[in-house]
């Protein structure tokens, strides 16, 4: 398996020169920390080295090996629990958490690119602070100071774990469904039920674990208007922070699954006893708006797994090119064989990495400084608007990104050829591990379903013209610059927004919701690759600007043809994804269900 190595130098550039870092620095809330290009090389090149040296080497070993249950619990993989520790005691577990609960404070842009190299190094390894990062998040906004006091400290220093208690098995993703009990008895209640899916719900790397759980009281109404949230510690945790006796909670069996071996997947049981012992986060009945505030935070760091697997398949894949000899070169009969990146095939899958890596990346931490902005921004009304556009880009970063790191750890064991089929080239791995991405935390089809019928209806298409409105604003600015790569990203993107904005429209007049929904993958699938290729256009333009001046001419000149390719090869796609949309549904809905 090749070894993991962080592209820092890309993610420096998307942070200085695309996702604003500067005006994410001048927040208030990031006054002392001196936040600037010196910090974030700093904090990325000891990332790196947690990632390359303790992460990686864990996660072939971890696949084969898995976690296993006994008499005694669940074991995570060998090595899972020493680098925990490691990566606890470096702070990264609060890096991006609030200062007056323990955490160092710093930009969920800067807290992003860690949790890219996090993924791509053991993305098993990596769900465990995940999910925690979903249940801190959760607590900090809903849950009362007393619970904030209690629980976050040790959540975010670590010492705790956190997860999300949402699916059972009869419901599915229908929330709606859910049959879990929360009887109330004092200042608590007991909760009876059974959950299943809940990543790393049980492991004996810390000394509690806190799952929050979604359970209906007994007068709840039906529906998603009845359910109400609770922490149930692994081990009640007594007023002064000090453990107490053993909940009744623990997990029946993990999944014997596809990918993620090494990432506990539990059953767990809540009650079958007397009743695990649950503490309700605020109100009654308004679980699920508690619930979203996880899903939206682990939505978009599953988004970053998508970006996370494709890196690591695509640094495999250029190894092996690098490396592998086979055949002359084009129209040559005789003479030395060649590595196969002389091959224009070759080449062809790896510019379709690398180019879609780059355009993920890029996007993700964008939407990151969105979520800075509007988390920490002084002006209510500036909030606002950042809110609305991380709103609207979360199911884009979720569903597209997902989708296209598919299609690039499949274009790894392809670039690998027969040897991409055997498991000791690593490349299985990624296409294995890739493909739960698409399914948890919302499927592909959910993030659809919530960008075309949920997130235009809000405002009327809104948010969604002013992004379309940015992207022709930089279209216009690449206009005053010249070559002829940039005329050719230029028209790329032009023609990329129009079909974007054209589809927008036709679901805006649509009266049809089964038509919409039948074509609503199209529409994120469309929305995704414009808004890659309007952020590579953005890289180009800084590149081409860099160049002029004679500024590190190897990097741009890379980042300059990759943002070429994107708008050659890969934006033309959104023609044809407009023109799917504009058919409808008609056809998909045609058949009667005994014509399948």
């Amino acid at each position: 398996m090749t070894a993991y190595c962080a592209p820092t130098r890309d993610m420096q550039f998307v942070i200085n020169e695309l996702a604003g870092l500067a005006e994410v620095a001048a927040l208030p809330a990031f006054a002392d920390q001196e936040v600037g290009p010196e910090l974030v090389e700093a904090v990325l090149e000891e990332a790196a080295k947690l990632a390359t040296e303790a992460l990686a080497p864990l996660n072939k070993s971890g696949d084969r090996q898995g976690a296993r249950i006994g008499p005694e619990g669940v074991v995570p993989a060998d090595g899972f629990t020493a680098a925990y520790q490691q990566f606890i005691e470096g702070g990264w577990n609060g890096l991006g958490c609030p200062v007056e609960h323990g955490g160092q404070g710093l930009p969920e842009l800067l807290n992003t690119a860690t949790q890219e190299m996090w993924n791509s190094a053991n993305m098993s390894f990596a769900l465990c602070p995940m999910l925690n990062a979903g249940a801190i998040e959760a607590i900090r906004q809903a849950g009362s100071a007393e619970q904030r006091a209690l629980f976050l400290p040790k959540m975010i220093g670590g010492e705790w774990t956190g997860t999300m208690n949402l699916t059972e098995s009869p419901a599915g993703s229908d929330l709606s469904a859910v049959r879990t009990r929360a009887v109330p008895e004092g200042d608590h209640y007991r909760i009876f039920g059974q959950k299943i899916f809940i990543t790393w719900g049980e492991h004996n790397m810390t000394e509690n674990t806190i799952h929050l759980v979604l359970a209906r009281t007994p007068d709840a109404p039906e529906g998603v208007k009845g359910i109400s949230l609770f922490i149930v510690p692994k081990f009640l945790v007594n007023p002064d922070g000090s453990l107490g006796a053993r909940n009744d909670v623990h997990a029946v069996s993990i999944e014997h699954k596809l990918g993620i071996h090494a990432s506990p997947t539990c059953v767990m049981a809540f009650g079958d006893r007397d009743g695990a012992i649950g503490y309700r986060v605020g109100e009654e009945n308004k679980g699920l708006a508690y619930m979203f505030i996880m899903m939206n935070e682990a939505r978009f760091k599953v988004g970053l797994q998508g970006l996370a697997i494709g890196e690591r398949a695509y640094q495999a894949a250029r190894e092996y090119a690098k490396d592998r000899v086979q055949g002359r070169p084009v129209g040559a009969k005789s003479g030395d064989r060649v590595t196969i990146i002389h091959h224009p095939d070759v080449r062809r899958m790896l510019m379709t990495m690398k180019a879609q890596n780059e355009a993920m990346r890029a996007l993700a931490y964008v939407v990151a400084m969105h979520m800075d902005l509007a988390r920490h921004h002084p002006d209510p009304a500036t909030r606002q608007t950042h809110q609305a556009r991380f709103d609207l880009l979360i199911p884009v970063v979720k569903g597209w990104s997902t989708e296209i790191s598919i299609e690039i750890a499949s274009l790894g064991v392809q670039v690998h050829g027969g040897m991409g089929f055997i498991e000791e080239t690593g490349a299985c791995q990624h296409l294995r591990d890739s493909r739960i991405t698409t399914i948890y935390e919302g499927t592909t089809g959910i993030q659809a379903a919530d960008l075309a019928g949920r997130k235009l209806s809000l405002d009327r298409g809104a948010a969604m013209r002013a992004l379309i409105a940015e992207m022709e604003t930089t279209a216009e600015d690449l206009g005053r610059l010249p070559g002829d790569d940039i005329a050719t990203i230029r028209a790329g993107l032009r023609e990329g927004a129009s079909a974007l904005a054209a589809a927008t429209e036709w679901i805006l007049a649509s009266r049809d919701a089964s038509a919409v929904m039948a074509i609503s993958v199209d529409y994120l699938m469309l929305a995704g690759t414009v808004c890659g290729g309007w952020q590579m256009a953005r890289a180009a333009g800084v590149a081409q600007n860099k160049l002029v001046i004679g500024e590190e001419s190897v990097f741009h000149e890379a980042k300059l043809v990759t943002a070429r390719f994107y708008a050659e090869h890969l934006l033309p796609k959104a023609g044809s994804l407009l023109r799917s949309i504009q058919n409808g549904g008609v056809s998909i809905m045609a058949l009667t269900v005994e014509q399948f």
